[in-house]
């Protein structure tokens, strides 16, 4: 006897809807860093070099200390989560915190 399941079938099968998904989220990273020149092109490199233009970036000084907060689409989580990884190893960066955002659907 075979049996026939009807409904969506799973992200892995379907490349279109895990498109669809990936653009849906928005990869939001924070970085708190020493406030030096050479941090910042570091941190847009990152992106630059996978041909992404962040849809957000702001950056703030105060004294010594620098504050970056960038939010991006069209990750997938595993390149979101490498992008932080190599964030956290640029010199002069004390600390890179992420999350992330769905738009309604």
């Amino acid at each position: 006897m075979s049996s026939v399941s009807l409904g969506a079938a799973p992200a892995a099968d379907c490349p279109d809807r895990a498109d669809r998904d990936a653009a849906l989220v928005t990869f939001c990273f924070s970085v708190q860093a020493v406030a030096e020149p050479g941090v910042m092109p570091r941190v847009l490199e990152l992106f630059a070099k996978r041909g992404l233009v962040p849809q957000k970036w702001h950056s703030t000084v105060s004294g010594t200390a620098l504050a970056i907060d960038v939010q991006a689409g069209g990750l997938g989580r595993d390149t979101a989560d490498y992008i932080a990884r190599c964030m956290r190893q640029i010199v002069g960066v004390d600390a890179v915190l992420t999350s992330e955002r769905r738009a309604p659907s």
